[in-house]
């Protein structure tokens, strides 16, 4: 699995969320990460994944794209933030 996203989104993210895309896509490394399908209308389909960190620490909310090619799987990290009360409730329920 490859992972890409905008150095500048990067940095606004971080400033704006105190998150990194890096510690983001370290959540693709939980097995109980959960995606679903971002129901907003964008001019490309987003997914919502709710999973923790490589440390465990930070329960985590990424909006990202995902595409396949021959090769790899590409996740384009778009925004992260941490998860709120009702969303880890969700990931504790499995939903």
């Amino acid at each position: 699995m490859l992972f890409e996203w905008d150095h500048q989104k990067n940095s606004l993210n971080c400033k704006k969320h105190r998150i990194s895309f890096e510690l983001a896509a370290s959540i693709f490394d939980d097995p109980l990460h959960l995606s679903v399908p971002d129901e907003k209308r964008h001019a490309e389909e987003r997914w919502i994944t709710l999973g923790r960190s490589a440390t465990g620490e930070l329960l985590l909310v990424v909006i990202h794209t995902y595409k396949e090619t021959l090769e790899h799987e590409i996740i384009r990290i778009i925004s992260a933030r941490k998860a709120t009360k009702k969303e880890k409730k969700h990931y504790e329920e499995g939903i």
